[in-house]
Order: structure tokens, then sequence, then C-alpha cells
């Protein structure tokens, strides 16, 4: 029996804005055929420029802005029956239907998109690129390239930090922000170097051989921090003997630090002139004892801070004068009421003895011989930087602006009632002669703190 021919279909309605919406469903065409056509890929003239993977089940792409009846791959502001090789290839300036940053398969206003696309591999990243595959497609140079958005981002993650070490240095050397800028500029820093004025060098890796660090210091075992506290805490022989094994004899730039025969025994002698003509500053000695009980050598600094700061001070008199007021407290503290002051008294005499005796030189005329005053005043020096900041001598430094490279080394710091260094005793390379610098007027070569890992006896 012969079928019943159907009814054709009649044609469907034009909508008011003239468009004629679709009768069926039409399956997604494939990326460069015509609208109309067959989304039987195997059978469309076009087959052979479809994407890999494309198939005719696929759900239509279009993007935002598409018309009613537009095919499925047109952009925005498309027209219902432009090809879709039209969509995909926008006019010059049409900026509105490029993808951000000119990566493929993203649509515009698709932030989130844009951003995993522009994100690295893990492939780039482990090569240490830092472009991902749509970032190169784009241009590093290009005005929407990755690149051209990571450059203002460097810029000013280098300009946040200039900021801040201009801010840092005009708030340490207490100058306006645009004479710190300056000086900044002028000084030339390189990667890891500082102003005078900043930072902190306590053991100087100069000098690290045979020497103490902060690391080793903190390594010692628990017996040997007491002990060592205890002994700091007997004023003034054992605070001199303590720092003396503290801060030894070392060597730079072929110049000797921390050094001198009977070095500990003239420290003492100026400790005892600190406690004769200021006794107020001198701690009680239970509270002195208790804290040398917590085996931390830092602590009993601060107990003996004011102490230690009037010892440096007696320093900065002329070398006669020193010399008599050692003599008015060494016979106050054979006098006094406390035997081991007497004691220590009785023993710093007779090295005062020796430091100030002449003895016959080998030629025959008498000579005295050199008092350690230096290495005296450089033990102090270190010591105050522990607390108080700045560069202990033995620290290698350099003349700051970009001329000739002329490095030098710290020989010893001049210092105020209270606060850091206020100047510097350096040495050139290129000429020995001392002369006096002020903290912002010499640049910290890198990396000056010693690291060594213990004390090689």
């Amino acid at each position: 029996m012969a079928e019943a021919p159907q009814a054709p279909t009649p044609p469907p309605h034009p909508t008011a804005d003239g468009a004629i919406p679709p009768t069926s469903p039409v399956p997604a065409a494939s990326p460069g055929v015509p609208a109309g056509t067959s989304g039987n890929a195997g059978h469309s003239p076009a087959a052979a420029d479809a994407t890999p993977g494309d198939t005719a089940s696929e759900p239509p792409d279009a993007t935002r802005g598409g018309t009613a009846g537009a095919p499925p791959d047109a952009t925005q502001g498309d027209t219902a029956g432009a090809p879709p090789d039209d969509a995909a290839q926008p006019a010059p300036g049409d900026t509105a239907s490029a993808s951000p940053g000119g990566v493929p398969g993203v649509s515009p206003g698709d932030t989130r998109g844009a951003a995993l696309a522009a994100e690295p591999s893990p492939a780039e990243r482990d090569a240490g690129t830092g472009m991902s595959g749509a970032a190169a497609a784009g241009g590093g140079d290009s005005p929407g390239g990755a690149g051209a958005r990571q450059r203002p981002r460097s810029r000013s993650a280098r300009d946040r930090a200039r900021r801040r070490a201009v801010r840092a240095h005009a708030a340490q050397a207490g100058v306006a922000y645009s004479v710190a800028a300056r000086q900044l500029a002028a000084a030339g820093l390189s990667p890891g170097e500082l102003l005078g004025n900043a930072g902190r060098t306590v053991y100087p890796v100069a000098l690290a051989r045979g020497r103490w660090s902060i690391v080793a210091r903190e390594e010692r075992t628990a017996a040997d921090k007491l002990s060592t506290t205890r002994t700091a805490a007997r004023l003034p022989a054992g605070r001199a003997r303590h720092l003396s094994d503290r801060f030894p004899p070392g060597e730079a730039a072929g110049i000797a630090f921390y050094g001198g025969e009977l070095r500990a025994e003239l420290l003492a002698m100026v400790y005892l002139v600190a406690a004769h003509e200021a006794p107020g500053l001198v701690p009680p000695p239970l509270d002195l004892a208790w804290t040398a009980e917590l085996g931390e050598e830092t602590a009993v600094d601060t107990a003996c801070a004011d102490l230690d700061r009037a010892a440096r001070t007696m320093l900065e008199d002329r070398a006669a004068q020193r010399w008599h007021r050692i003599d008015a407290a060494l016979t106050a503290a054979q006098h006094h009421p406390e035997p081991a002051t007497r004691y220590a008294a009785d023993l710093l005499t007779l090295a005062h003895r020796r430091l100030t005796t002449p003895t016959e030189a080998p030629n025959g005329d008498p000579q005295v011989p050199p008092a350690p005053w230096l290495g005296v005043r450089q033990t102090l020096d270190a010591l105050l930087v522990v607390a108080e900041d700045g560069h202990a001598p033995g620290t290698r430094i350099r003349l700051p602006g970009k001329g000739p490279r002329r490095e030098g080394t710290v020989i010893g710091a001049h210092w105020a009632p209270s606060g850091s260094p206020i100047a510097y005793d350096i040495a050139l390379d290129d000429d020995p002669t001392t002369r006096t610098v002020l903290p912002p007027d010499m640049v910290v070569l890198p990396a000056q703190e010693s690291d060594a890992p213990a004390l090689t006896h």
C-alpha cells in the first residue's frame, strides 16, 4: 500500500525585526562551514578545514552579543546570515571582536578565560620563561601581549623598593626625603650594599679566620654560656677578660685588629676608671649575678650598657690624661672596702707598671712599649655595635660614587652619649692614612657579617 504523501511544511513567518526563526534545531557547523550546510563533516566540502576534534554534535559556540539566527561561531556585532569566516577575521580597528591580548578561543569580556590562557604552563614555568603559549603568540612586545602588561608591574615593584630604601635612609639619617633620595642616587649602590648609617656588622667576614661569629656564639653549650656570663659579670677584670675572648685578634687588608699585649689588663683599667668616676653606673652586684645565671651574654651587656659606654667615652681623651685617670682609679681601688676590688687593683697595678716602665731598646736607648689603646678601643666599638647597630672595626667599605672604585676598612667608630656611631675612622687600600668620615659618606660592601661555623683555636 502506497504511503500517503505528506503535506509540505508551511514556511515560517518572519518576526518583527525581519529575522526568520529556524523551524528545527540546526546542528553546529564546523569552523569554516557556511551557514545552512549540513553538519556532517564527512560530506561537507569544508571538512578538510575543520578543527581536529570538532564534531557535528557539539553545541553552538556563539559568543555574547550574537543575534537570533546568527551562525554558531558568529562574534559580537555580526548579523544574521554572515558567514563564519568573516566573523573569524575582524576588520582593522575592530577591537570589540578581538580576543583579549590576542588569546584565541577567549570571548570578549571573559576575564577568567583570559587569565587562564595567559597563565604559563608547568613546562614553561620549569623552563623559567614565565610566558605562556598564548602570551608568546600575542607577542611580548606588542601592546596587547602579556609582556607589555608585566613590564609596568616590574617597574612599579622597583619603584616601591627604591622608595622604601629612601624612606629608611631618611629616617636613619634624619634628613628630608629629597635629600635622602639624592644621597642614595649619588652613592651608586650595587645589590647588597648599604650606606654606613644602615645595617649592623659585629664579626666582619674579613676577620673570620680564627674568630667568633654570631652563629658560633649561639651554638655553644649551655654550660659554656653560663661560665662565660659569670665571668662577664665580674667587674672589672672578669668583664675585660670576657670581651678580649669574645673579640679575639685578627687581620684584614694588612692591618691588625683587636690586638696588643696586655689588652685585657688595660681594658680592665678603663673599666676601673669608669666605675671610680661614675659609681652610679655600676649595676648592683646581686642584680648582675642574677642576670649572669640566665646564661645570655647579651643580657649582661644590657645590664652593663651604661658602664660600657662610659668606658668607651674615656678613650676619647688624650693618652697622657688617660694615664692620670688610671693612676687615680688604681689608688682609690687599693683602699676599697671590698677585698675582691683590692685584689684586682693589685694585679692591675703590676700590669700598669709593665706598660709605663721604660725598657732598653736593642740599640741601647730607653723605650716605652706602646700600650694597646687601639685594640681596647676596637673591642669596645664592637661591643657597642651589638646593641646600637653600626659596623665594627674590620668591616670592608668603599667610598660612594660612580667614579673609580676605592675600597677600605673600618678602623674605629666615634660615639655620641647615646645611639649608633656618628662617624667612622677608615683606611683605604690605596692610602693607609686614617681618615674620619660620616656614616652616609661610606658604602658597606655586601655580606660583611661573618657566618663562620665555630672558633678555631
